[in-house]
Formats: C-alpha cells, sequence, structure tokens
C-alpha cells in the first residue's frame, strides 16, 4: 500500500506537499542526510531531528558488510539500533555498481563485490537487495537495485544500463512484494540522453511503483548538464507520486531542481562539507579556516535555530579547525544539515506562498555574487 502523498500547492513546477509514512510526515521538498554507516557522520539523532530532517539515508552496500545487514536485524533494524525513530530510505547498493568499479562485477543476475574492508566476497542481486532493505534493515522507503553508469557515457553504455535497470526493477518489484508499511521506489536511468530516460520512465511505469527517483546524475556532469536533463526527466514521471533526485548536491542544485519538480533529495555534501572546514550559508559556501575569519566573532546565521549555527562565533570556529579539534568537525556539520533543512523549509514556503519564482531569483543573485 503506497503512502498517501498530498500536494498541497504548487508554483510553476516546483510543489509542496507531504508523503505520509506510518513512522511520521515527510514534509517536501525535502532534504535527507546521510547516514551511510547508521549514522549522520559526527552528529547524534537527536541533532539532526533538531535542524528539523523528517527523514535520514541508510547505505544498503555499507552496512551489509559492517555490521552486517544480519546483525541490524537480531539487533532490532536500524531505527532501533541507531535509535531513529523517524522514516528511513536505504539505497539499493546501486550507485556502489559504479563508484567501486574497480572492485565489482556486474552481470545479469547480480553485483560480485570484494568488500573494501577485507576483500570477501558478496553478491548482491535485486532479491538480495530488497532482503536487506526491507527485511533486515526495516527501512521505510525502499530503492529497486540499478546499474548507475558513469560518466561520460556513450548512448549504447547508457542504454545497457538503462535496460539492465529495468529488467533488474521487474526482479526487485517481484521480490519486494506487497507490504504494508513499506514502499519501493523506482529509479530512472538514461544518463543525458532524453530519448533513453524516456524509455526508462515508461519501463518503470509500467512496472507500477510508490515512487520515482531519478538516478544518474551528480556523477561529474555539472550543474548545467544535470539543469539540461532536469528540464524533462521529472516531467516524464507520475506528477502523483514522490520525485526523489539522488545524490544531489549543493544548495543552488537543490533550488533549481525543486524549479524543475522535484520534490526530495540526499547527499554527503553537508557533512563532508563540515568535516573539511567548509559551511553553507544565504550568501554562498565559505572556508572557516581562512584568516580573515581569526577576528570575526559574529556566529555563522545569528537567526538559526541550530546551536552551532547561532552560538558560535567563526573565529572560534576557525580555532577549532586550526586546532584541530574535533568540535570543530561536529559544529561546521551540524550547522551544514541545518542550513540544507532550513532551505527546503523556506522553499516550502515561498511555493505555498506563491513567490517561489523570486526566491529563486534572490537565491541564483546571492549565490553567483559569492562566486
Amino acid at each position: 500500500m503506497a503512502f498517501p502523498f498530498e500536494i498541497s500547492a504548487t508554483d510553476g513546477k516546483a510543489r509542496t506537499g507531504v508523503l505520509k509514512t506510518p513512522r511520521g510526515d515527510i514534509r517536501t521538498p525535502a532534504f535527507m542526510p546521510v547516514g551511510t554507516a547508521g549514522t549522520v557522520k559526527a552528529l547524534t539523532v537527536d541533532q539532526v531531528k533538531d535542524t528539523g530532517a523528517d527523514i535520514i539515508l541508510g547505505n544498503t552496500y555499507h552496512l551489509m558488510l559492517r555490521p552486517t545487514a544480519e546483525r541490524v536485524k537480531r539487533l532490532g533494524g536500524l531505527h532501533k539500533f541507531m535509535r531513529w525513530d523517524k522514516p528511513i530510505l536505504t539505497d539499493s547498493g546501486g550507485f556502489q555498481v559504479m563508484s567501486l568499479s574497480g572492485i565489482s562485477k556486474v552481470t545479469e543476475e547480480a553485483v560480485t563485490f570484494a568488500s573494501h574492508i577485507d576483500g570477501s566476497k558478496h553478491v548482491l542481486s535485486p532479491e538480495r537487495s530488497m532482503e536487506i532493505q526491507a527485511d533486515l534493515l526495516g527501512s521505510d522507503i525502499v530503492m529497486q537495485l540499478d546499474e548507475c553508469v558513469a560518466w561520460p557515457a556513450e548512448e549504447k553504455r547508457a542504454r545497457e544500463g538503462m535496460e539492465l535497470s529495468a529488467r533488474w526493477g521487474i526482479r526487485s518489484k517481484a521480490a519486494f512484494g506487497t507490504r504494508d508499511s513499506q514502499v519501493l521506489f523506482g529509479i530512472q536511468q538514461g544518463s543525458t540522453f532524453e530519448n533513453l530516460r524516456r524509455e526508462s520512465s515508461q519501463r518503470l511505469q509500467d512496472i507500477g511503483f510508490d515512487g520515482y527517483a531519478i538516478g544518474g546524475l551528480a556523477v561529474g556532469e555539472g550543474h548545467t548538464a544535470m539543469c539540461e536533463v532536469l528540464d524533462y526527466a521529472p516531467d516524464l514521471l507520475p506528477a502523483d507520486k514522490p520525485r526523489y533526485l539522488m545524490g544531489v548536491g549543493k544548495p543552488i542544485d537543490l533550488v533549481e531542481a525543486v524549479a524543475r519538480g522535484v520534490d526530495m533529495f540526499d547527499c554527503v555534501l553537508p557533512t563532508r562539507s563540515g568535516r573539511h572546514g567548509q559551511a553553507w550559508t544565504w550568501d554562498g559556501a565559505i572556508n572557516i579556516k581562512n584568516a580573515k575569519f581569526a577576528d570575526d566573532d559574529t556566529p555563522l546565521d545569528p537567526g538559526s535555530d541550530c546551536p552551532a549555527s547561532r552560538d558560535y562565533s567563526k573565529a572560534y570556529l576557525r580555532h577549532l579547525f586550526k586546532a584541530e579539534e574535533i568540535l570543530g568537525q561536529v559544529l561546521l556539520s551540524w550547522h551544514n544539515i541545518a542550513f540544507f533543512q532550513a532551505l527546503t523549509a523556506a522553499m516550502r514556503e515561498a511555493i505555498a506562498e506563491g513567490r517561489f519564482e523570486a526566491f529563486r531569483r534572490d537565491f541564483a543573485a546571492r549565490h553567483n555574487a559569492a562566486g
């Protein structure tokens, strides 16, 4: 039974609404912090909740290797294991087909991985991916197993990946079956080829999924090329189902994708940036390690509800990084997650009030002014 998806307002192609799940509502547009190995890096679940996040993402590949999906199941499932009682979306492991291509082999039947931890062999088929995500980890939103083709790709290679993903989508749906409290999303593929994405979308709708993702972007093609694909890709998917852009992205990417009809996002960028001293703000990104912040006693965002954004000076944050204190990584990661949640909240409000286009123009102007 699909989770109800209610669109409450639209402004152009941008839309805001709610995806209702048994573990709580997901307000859209939604940004999902990435909890790769059962944790959003450097943060407690309470910190993540306090930023306003309605849902987080877990990673099938990493969790099946360590601590193993079977162990997570024995310990009560991923929600209990990591003490997160809101919805969780798990990726299928398909992205690792591309990112770990040097230690993986793809056949019609499955992907075979050599573990990056100890070299042990693991086989991930559509059926095994469904078992790990739905039965062992217990995620709320399960993703079909797909093949994410590296960019740039010739059309022949992109077609091969799209067609394999479609066949794996059929097997994923069959293995997932019908469930009362979990849903399955299909993944549109086709690289930067409109004809392939059109065919992929039709195949997915013929199978029938509870939601649809746009895969194969944010893999090196750049912002402009991504936007060119998003000019048509969301429109190829059902308007009454949530649309999820996988692995995206920078704040400007989110705003431009929402303008084109996307509802959900995930990305490691906020915490990865935070661990390296980069803070995202309404006026672009800053490197807190820069000397110009040594005597700056202003916070990153005095109007924020997040303590990391509001209560610590840039000078102090810079000091923490220069002194290699772990707290600096924690505070900047916390701030960045809070900023991404504030950004999606601002977009929801702008769409509801019919002023999204003005919001988009202002955001782009500030982004461009910051370089």
